[in-house]
Formats: C-alpha cells, sequence, structure tokens
C-alpha cells in the first residue's frame, strides 16, 4: 500500500459537516487516512507523495456504501427458474429465494461473494451490509465470505440471517455463526453485525438474544421489516401487536438497529423509530421488483430517522438505486421537489455509515479513512459547478467509476482491479453457479402441474 498518495485536479465532494463542494482540489493521504482536503496546489505543497493521481476532469467523493444487500442474490441472475407464478411477497420467499439458500454450499457463498464484490467495487461502492442465508451449511459460512471480501478488497459488514422458518435450533445456529464470527480475530476488512430474517420468522425469544448480543458486542442489529403486509398480518394476528411495537416490546429497537424496508409503516409506527433512534435500509429497486409497494420515505425523513440506501441483492450499481430512489418517491408523491439529489447521494454515504456506526467512512475529510471513488464520464457534456449532486444522481453510471481507493490503497485504477484477475474469477464463478444450478435441478412439482394446465 503506498504510505503517502494525492489525488489532484478534481472536484471533490466532501461530504463532510459543510457539505463543501471544491473545484481543481486535492486530497492528501497517508497510511490509509486523509490529512488534507482544500485547492491543489496547497494540498501537494510540501507533501511528498508516493504517488500522484491526476483527476483532472473527474469528481471524486467518497466510496459509496450499501446500507443492506444479500450477495448471494447474484446467483440467481439469468437463471430459467420454472416456478408458479407468486401472487404475493411471501409466495416470492416460499418458491424462489427459500429453495435457493436450502441448496446454497460454503463454496456457494464464497462465489458469489467474489462476483458481487466485485460488480460493487467496480460501480463505486467501497463498503456494503450484507445478510447471507443457508440454512443447510451454516458454520463456517461467513469465513468463506470474508476470505472472498478481502481478496477483492472491500469493506463489508457480513451476517448470517438467523431464521426460525424450519425450526429454533436453527435460528439459534444462525445466531452463534453472527458470535462465532464477530468473537474471531484478523477479519481483514470484513466486520460483523447480529442478523435476524423477519419478526414473521423469528419467535420473541431469537429477537431477545439477538439483541443481546448486539449490545454485548456492539455491533449493528439488521432485520427486515415490514417488507410485505405479511409481516404486520403475522403479528397482529399471532401477538396482538404491530411489527414495530413487537421490535419495540422486544428491545430491538436502538441507534444501532438497522430496519430494512419498511414499506408498511403508519404514522405511530415511524414516532416509534424515530425515538428509539433506530436506522432504516431503503431498497427502492428491489420493492419495485416483487411489487411489494413503496416506502414512505418523506414522512420517516421528516420525523428525523437516518435513512441508507441499500440494493438488497437485486441490481448492484449504486448509482442506478440512487437514481430509483430519486425518481420513484417523486412520483409516488407526485412532488417535483423532493427527494434533492442531496439528500438521495447522503443516503448512500455518510447515512449508511451512520447506520452501522462507521465513523471513520462516508465522507472525505481530514482524520477520515481514505475510502474513495474517482469518477470521470466517458463525455462531459455540461459542467459539473452547476450541481455536482445533480450530475451525479441524474447522469452518473457505475461504469463511469474510473479508479477506487480503499484505506489509501487503489484497488481500481484505470478500471482495473489491483487484487484479484476478473478472467480467472470468473471461471471459478461460473463453474461454482452451474453447479449450484444442477442442485437447484428441475421445476417444483406444482410448477410442472401449473404447465401442464396451462398446455390444455
Amino acid at each position: 500500500m503506498s504510505k503517502k498518495l494525492v489525488v489532484r485536479n478534481c472536484t471533490v465532494l466532501t461530504l463532510d459537516e459543510r457539505r463543501r463542494i471544491m473545484q481543481d482540489a486535492g486530497i492528501a493521504v497517508e497510511d490509509g487516512k486523509i490529512v488534507k482536503v482544500g485547492p491543489a496546489d496547497t494540498v501537494s505543497r510540501g507533501f511528498a507523495a508516493d504517488e500522484v493521481i491526476n483527476a483532472k476532469g473527474c469528481i471524486v467523493m467518497p466510496g459509496l456504501i450499501c446500507a443492506h444487500t444479500h450477495l448471494y442474490g447474484i446467483a440467481l441472475r439469468g437463471s430459467a427458474l420454472i416456478v408458479k407464478p407468486p401472487s404475493d411477497f411471501l409466495q416470492i420467499l416460499q418458491r424462489i429465494w427459500w429453495p435457493l439458500d436450502e441448496k446454497l454450499t460454503n463454496e456457494d457463498a464464497y462465489a458469489t461473494t467474489l462476483a458481487a464484490c466485485i460488480e460493487l467495487l467496480m460501480s463505486g461502492t467501497t463498503c456494503f451490509a450484507d445478510t447471507y442465508s443457508a440454512p443447510n451449511e451454516i458454520s463456517g459460512s461467513l469465513d468463506y465470505i470474508a476470505r472472498a471480501l478481502n481478496q477483492v478488497g472491500i469493506r463489508g459488514i457480513i451476517s448470517f440471517e438467523a431464521t426460525e422458518r424450519r425450526n429454533a435450533s436453527e435460528g439459534k445456529r444462525g445466531l452463534n455463526e453472527n458470535i462465532r464470527f464477530i468473537k474471531k480475530r484478523n477479519k481483514g476488512k470484513a466486520m460483523g453485525m447480529i442478523s435476524l430474517h423477519a419478526s414473521f420468522t423469528v419467535s420473541d425469544n431469537l429477537i431477545l438474544q439477538g439483541t443481546e448480543a448486539s449490545t454485548k458486542y456492539r455491533v449493528p442489529l439488521t432485520i427486515h421489516v415490514s417488507e410485505g403486509p405479511n409481516d404486520l398480518y403475522h403479528n397482529i394476528e399471532r401477538y396482538g401487536k404491530g411489527t414495530i411495537e413487537r421490535l419495540n416490546d422486544t428491545g430491538a429497537l436502538s441507534s444501532r438497529a438497522v430496519l430494512a424496508h419498511c414499506v408498511h409503516l403508519n404514522h405511530k409506527e415511524i414516532e416509534v423509530i424515530s425515538k428509539t433512534s433506530a436506522n432504516v435500509a431503503h431498497n427502492p429497486m428491489s420493492n419495485m421488483l416483487n411489487a411489494v409497494g413503496v416506502t414512505p420515505l418523506r414522512d420517516i425523513v421528516a420525523q428525523g430517522i437516518n435513512v441508507g440506501l441499500g440494493n438488497d441483492g437485486y441490481i448492484f450499481d449504486m448509482f442506478e438505486n440512487m437514481r430509483t430512489a430519486f425518481l420513484l418517491q417523486r412520483l409516488a408523491r407526485k412532488d417535483p421537489n423532493w427527494p434533492s439529489p442531496q439528500e438521495v447521494v447522503e443516503m448512500s454515504t455518510i447515512n449508511a455509515a451512520k447506520a452501522y456506526g462507521l465513523s471513520s467512512i462516508g465522507s472525505i475529510a481530514k482524520g477520515k479513512r481514505a475510502d474513495m471513488i474517482v469518477i470521470r464520464p466517458s463525455f462531459i457534456a455540461t459542467p459539473y459547478s452547476g450541481s455536482v449532486y445533480g450530475y451525479v444522481v441524474n447522469g452518473l453510471k457505475g461504469l463511469d467509476v474510473r479508479d477506487v481507493i480503499i484505506d489509501g490503497e487503489i484497488v481500481m485504477r484505470e478500471r482495473t482491479l489491483a487484487k484479484i484477475d476478473i478472467e480467472d474469477t470468473e471461471k471459478k464463478v461460473l463453474k461454482s453457479i452451474n453447479r449450484l444450478w444442477r442442485r437447484l435441478g428441475s421445476s417444483p412439482h406444482e410448477a410442472v402441474e401449473a404447465l401442464q394446465e396451462n398446455k390444455h
């Protein structure tokens, strides 16, 4: 790793406390930390850099942070699964995702992590929060994910999704895998957290145990919340209370909690989330794919709740996710003025960092870790000086990311990865995914019957 690095001659979108945007600026990095941010000539003065990146014509901003993902979701991209068409979100889980995760092995965890991390990194994401599920091969799975993550050179908060959808012991083993990994040393850029699937697949006891572990080890706790209406119906029917009320009663809501989705919330529930300082991970592209609804984001933000942006394992390019969050809310509310481009960029950087307690990243400021991306559009038709935030949200894509720097180390230069060979990795990943698809086998019995009925 270069001990001293300078990035200069660029437009810097700092996302610092003053939200400064600096033209013809530079950034000096030493031992992985930012030591100077300012005019390009003053940053270089008296700083003997080992390496200088000329970023003329580029935007430099904090690396994007994905607040919620499922890396293994990449395994079904382009797959020709034949299933009876789902009629709601629960059936999507039952007919597509749960049959998949029951076939996953630790080798699949490794292969899908490699593939997803490469896509994330090459499109400008430098940190992500992932939840993994493979109920038939739980032990050691997070080690395989961490190994792949560290090979690529990206930061990741990783976890096993504890669930009792089949039995209680399975949920306990999932929770223990998280705790085992959290306690493990020498994890490189991988960090651990506690993950529970959703309130409709976990008992109060497992929620309590997960909350206790989150508090004891001072790590985040993440759980899917009100993604589909079935979550709400389950809690009302079985416990006589809504999802948020139940999570609050079991102590799960705190500043360490990251609640994924939060599509079906009422005003009272939003107030409870605000009072407990819990965070929300918004996943608009996945919500659209699964047709579950539109998150009441304006109401959530109006209550002062911190919101990070995630991809839920669907589209890994976070620029696409930013643009979707921007457009969907405007359409849903019929308001062409909200959200602003700046608010969406904040969700993908400093807000996501705050959600997971990562105060050392998310902005470009003195003393922060040097996680940055250098962006150079293929063609610059308008200057950046008008509205840099607007340019980022409306005009950029993952392929515009030229260089990626994590901890002061250049992990992608001129769109070439420094730590891993893409061609060799593709061969390994495809070999593993082909085996996985063969294990998934022929279509389920109900799907075969549906196809036969359609023929008549």
